[in-house]
């Protein structure tokens, strides 16, 4: 905060001499503490000041000189409040004593601790991630709604306020101090104030306490840390309605990005990582346990930035009277104008309101991760599309297509330095997989997203594996490469010569010799194989030492170095004449005598399918929500398409069978989106062997969906939807190969019924 000073500035200049002793009186320092006093840059309404002996600092407040206001810059309310607050556990610096002994230093003051933070005078929070943006906002919000929440009673504030009716009152208050402080006639100022007055929310009767100022420039977070370990100025606290406080917050996401209040508070629009207000009016509400329905947050809207051009308009009267605090004061007059303006238009318009309530809601982390990852999508993964089918277009018939082209380093650099990274393991992630499943529906738009954020199949699926089962040598080895995307994987299980939907007949085996395991057999549609960084693989084999009346106990994953001897890509393989270069193809690979170290076993041997349950029931659910995702992506072109093109005199969805195609599409969407956060709510409550019954119907419901969503955009685009000037024959390849890989539909559904026969017969004979 030490930077954040200029030595005391003329108007405020006072007697140190006497401040020392009247401190040292009050043993607060000693008699022989020399001080040191530095005025604080901020603090437009009361100076504040940096108090510092040989041993500590403090911060002291007191009133400007000369006229003030009337019941402006009452800082025995401040002191009043922190010194409650901080009694309660609620963080704010502690207060040691407040003075209305104006002889001590010209003006009443209160003093209190100098904590130690960081302090963030752009609303924008430059020099940190757009991770830790996020994660900083959210935080603030959550103390904004922990402060709402707290009891005045037991704060001992049942009278710091006038209860009822803040919203009247704060309207004719600001009005009031407008109208004292104007130096011209504002007739937006005017407009605003009446609309305020015609408009007050039909019930104003809730009462907590509130700030009155809470803004980002108010707030200390902890040094490291996205925790905000205090809450400064609190000049305008009162008690009354808590939703003002909430839409003062989040003003700036509302602002035009050519609004300014000063060169620090602007517009957020376009600010890389930080919420949405939709998304922070959902942490807000689901922490104070209240509806996110707020009808009437465009009056509060309105009343916030009325009352901040009322501010402004204080300031500048205070420059114009010489007693400024703020050393730029002389700026403020320019924008009480443009705020009046702004609110205005917001008073007049609809607003978006929080996200909508779900079923199966995020935790605050995971919401602000999934706004940071669709404005990530939204500002480089998506406008890269073109240059990403330039380079596969251009270098479609040259072995260049296996590597990874430039531009998705670039982007997949960009994300690891924003904190999009390895998302989909909660391990490292910190996150559920309720969490990271709507994270998967919003990379499921774009078919490169997932590797951008090292959340790609089948990498994913076998850092699970590893994560789970792997020896510390194996993780050494292979994880942390892979976490930290130097490398790829494939994963080797189906077979060219078996019925391949029937894992156990797998041909392709292992055998011990000595300190080495032998494999030997042939696998294909071993996706990423061809990718040049692919280092790897996770090969399933059949064990020949293992018993074999143990259908499922005859089989283990073994760790294959691809540049050992003997593993061979035979040939890359093609969906609907595909090779799918952009995911590495998908390989027929042969491993011919391959030897590796015993060493390499994954668990022990036959324990192969035990390690297929808990890789595969993550790693379908991620496959389902980016199919949703993939879903509202086709229903969108559908839509676009329906909308602009003409057929026999009318729209196309003017025509009764595209409007039903779109009203079903939507229907299916939102099934498989439900189904699908079920499922990923039971595997982080109850873990994948639980869960088996929802993976099994999500599996088949997903490419279902998928399919027949893609099927309706294909045919309302005719033939350019099987073109490839459109996505949706790449989509259409990409959700009718989900219904085969990780077993076909009909495995799943034969698995279903076996469940829900098993669970009805238990139903059955509890009621005996």
């Amino acid at each position: 905060m030490e930077d954040l000073t200029t030595p005391v500035r003329k108007q405020h200049f006072f007697d140190v001499s006497h401040l020392q002793r009247y401190l040292a009186r009050k043993s607060v320092v000693s008699n022989n503490d020399t001080l040191i006093v530095r005025q604080y840059s901020c603090g437009q309404s009361n100076p504040t000041f940096l108090i510092q002996t040989p041993s500590e600092s403090y911060v002291l407040r007191k009133k400007p000189p000369g006229m003030l206001l009337p019941g402006a810059h009452k800082v025995d309310r401040e002191y009043r409040v922190q010194k409650a607050l901080f009694s309660a556990g609620f963080p704010v610096p502690q207060t040691f004593l407040h003075c209305t002994d104006a002889t001590v230093i010209g003006t009443e003051f209160y003093l209190m601790a100098h904590v130690k933070g960081r302090i963030f005078r752009d609303v924008s929070l430059p020099g940190v991630s757009a991770a830790e943006r996020s994660a900083l906002y959210v935080a603030a919000v959550e103390v904004l709604a922990r402060l709402h929440s707290l009891n005045l009673a037991s704060l001992n504030l049942e009278g710091y306020g006038r209860g009822p009716g803040y919203c009247k009152r704060q309207v004719s208050t600001w009005t009031k101090q407008y109208m004292a402080a104007a130096h011209k006639d504002i007739p937006a100022m005017n407009e605003l104030s009446d609309w305020l007055m015609g408009n007050l929310p039909a019930s104003d009767n809730e009462v907590a306490l509130v700030h009155g100022d809470f803004r980002v420039d108010n707030l200390i977070f902890h040094p490291t840390e996205a925790r905000v370990i205090a809450v400064l100025d609190w000049e305008l606290s009162t008690t009354g309605q808590p939703l003002a406080d909430l839409a003062y917050f989040l003003m700036p996401h509302y602002w035009p990005r050519s609004l300014n209040v000063t060169s620090a508070m602007g517009s957020l629009k376009g600010i890389e990582g930080v919420p949405s207000a939709a998304d922070l009016l959902s942490v807000y509400c689901r922490c104070r346990g209240i509806s996110s329905a707020l009808p009437e947050l465009n009056f509060y809207l309105a009343l916030s930035s009325f009352k901040l051009a009322a501010i402004a308009q204080g300031v500048y009267a205070r420059h114009l009277l010489g007693n400024a605090s703020a050393p730029n004061a002389d700026e403020f007059d320019q924008c009480v104008e443009p705020l009046a303006e702004v609110a205005l238009q917001l008073a007049q318009r609809s607003l978006p309101g929080p996200a909508e309530d779900r079923l199966f809601r995020q935790t605050a982390r995971g919401q602000a991760v999934l706004q940071q990852v669709k404005d990530f999508m939204r500002q480089y993964v998506l406008p890269a599309q073109k240059e990403v089918a330039e380079y596969y277009s251009t270098h479609a018939h040259s072995p260049q297509r296996w590597h990874t082209p430039k531009v998705i380093e670039d982007l997949k650099a960009k994300a690891r330095e924003a904190g999009l990274w390895n998302l989909f393991l909660p391990a490292v992630s910190g996150l559920s997989q309720l969490d990271y499943a709507h994270i998967a529906e919003e990379t499921g738009r774009c078919v490169y997203a997932p590797e951008v954020l090292n959340c790609q199949a089948p990498d994913t699926g076998n850092m699970e594996v590893l994560h789970l089962f792997g020896s510390d040598e194996q993780k050494r080895e292979w994880l942390e490469p892979l976490l930290r995307g130097e490398i790829r994987s494939c994963f080797c299980m189906t077979e060219p010569d078996v019925a391949s939907s029937d894992a156990t007949n797998m041909e392709c085996t292992l055998h011990r010799d000595g300190d080495h395991y032998v494999i030997r057999g042939k696998k294909w549609w071993s996706s990423g194989a061809g990718n040049p960084q692919c280092k790897v693989a996770i090969v399933m084999c059949r064990s020949t030492s293992q018993d074999v009346s143990n259908r499922h106990g005859q089989h283990s994953m073994i760790l294959v170095p691809m540049d050992t001897p003997g593993v061979n890509l035979v040939r890359p393989l093609t969906v609907f004449g595909e090779d799918d270069a952009i995911h590495g193809g998908h390989f027929e690979v042969h491993f011919e005598n391959v030897r590796v170290p015993v060493s390499n076993i994954i668990l022990g041997e036959g324990r192969g399918f035990e390690i297929a349950q808990g890789r595969l029931g993550p790693g379908r659910l991620h496959h389902c929500m980016r199919a949703v995702g993939l879903a509202e992506r086709a229903l969108e072109l559908l839509c676009r398409r329906a909308a602009t093109r003409r057929t026999f005199g009318k729209k196309l969805y003017e025509h009764e069978v595209v409007a039903h195609w779109i009203a079903e599409c939507r229907l299916m969407i939102e099934q498989t989106r439900l189904l699908t956060l079920s499922t990923a709510h039971a595997l982080d409550t109850q873990g994948s062997r639980a869960a088996r019954k929802q993976i099994a119907m999500i599996k088949v419901a997903a490419g279902r969906m998928a399919c027949k969503v893609v099927d309706h955009a294909i045919q309302v685009y005719g033939g350019a939807g099987v073109s490839g000037d459109f996505p949706l024959a790449q989509m259409y390849a990409y959700a009718r190969t989900l219904r085969i890989a990780d077993g076909p539909d009909e495995v799943h559904l034969s698995s279903l019924a076996r469940l829900e026969l098993r669970d009805q017969l238990r139903k059955a004979r509890a009621k005996l």
